[in-house]
């Protein structure tokens, strides 16, 4: 069965080119290995950070591809918890615990203070860590 994550835009952004150390996540989720639940506020940001990064051209194939996958599911989120401080990082812990995820895959450390909270509990890990758990 397919993990079910949520992936923060900064690590789709350093696993996007196929030059990268990290590209075999998008391998994993291409083979439907992973589950991958975002909503439409982390699809924009997904968009805006990589037209940011790569190009517009980039930005838009792959997130046609990420549209067109059987394993990306949208969630709507009908409660924000407002657990980080960074009132732009919440829409992704609000995702996790939407779609009831197992793991949220973030580069950035401010989401570390998930891994403290008694509740709602987060499975927050880096990509090091999610590419050592058993995904296929």
């Amino acid at each position: 069965m397919a993990t079910k994550t949520v992936i923060d835009t900064n690590v789709i952004v350093s696993a996007l080119s196929s030059r990268s150390a990290y590209h075999w996540l998008l391998k994993l989720l291409l083979e439907e290995k992973i589950e991958l639940f975002v909503t439409t506020e982390i699809m924009m940001e997904y968009e805006e950070v990589l037209k940011q990064k790569y190009s517009p051209l980039v930005a838009d194939y792959f997130l046609m591809a990420l549209k067109e996958l059987p394993n990306v599911h949208y969630i709507q989120v009908y409660y924000n918890w407002r657990l980080l401080d960074d009132e732009d990082d919440n829409k992704f812990s609000d995702c996790y615990i939407a779609a009831n995820a197992e793991y949220l895959v973030t580069n950035d450390k401010d989401f570390n203070k998930l891994k403290s909270l008694p509740f709602p509990s987060l499975n927050v890990v880096n990509i090091q860590e999610f590419e050592k758990l058993d995904n296929g």
